[in-house]
């Protein structure tokens, strides 16, 4: 099993930008535990982070019939792109969103999700540990739907 990990804009300052906030984890430590995890649960693991739309489009494009599932975070694009899910949904690759910190709590304009509706599920709020949530959430789903 391939599980992609695909990052959006700003993340590449994760433990940098706003460390109040997004805490002091660099997004290089985050996808070093996620291999771990990943050697752990028996699946191959590929990571990328782009801060365009279009490139994250394109990332996603790149997946179909190569990688099994995704955690996504999206970033603002969450919160905006109906391209980028529209993307999601066109390859048929399933997702979990992962959000750093509980966009409910946050901003208005923040507490709703483009992707939400067509994901797998979420993590929210619950910092980086998050994604290795959304990674194993991910895999035990996948496993499931082949049992």
């Amino acid at each position: 099993m391939r599980i992609a990990v695909l990052n959006g804009p700003n993340l590449n300052l994760l433990g940098l930008r706003e460390p109040e906030r997004y805490g002091r984890t660099t997004l290089a430590e985050v996808e070093r535990s996620l291999g771990g995890v990943a050697t752990e649960l028996g699946v191959e693991l590929e990571c990328a982070q782009h801060n365009g739309e279009g490139q994250l489009i394109d990332a996603v494009h790149a997946m179909r019939g190569r990688v099994d599932g995704v955690v996504i975070n999206a970033g603002a694009y969450s919160h905006s792109s109906l391209a980028l899910r529209d993307a999601l949904v066109g390859v048929s690759v399933p997702f979990v969103e992962v959000h750093v910190t509980n966009v409910y709590a946050r901003e208005p304009e923040r507490r709703h999700s483009m992707l939400a509706p067509a994901a797998l599920g979420g993590v929210v709020g619950l910092g980086v540990q998050g994604y290795e949530l959304a990674l194993r959430g991910l895999v035990a789903a996948l496993k499931g739907r082949t049992a």
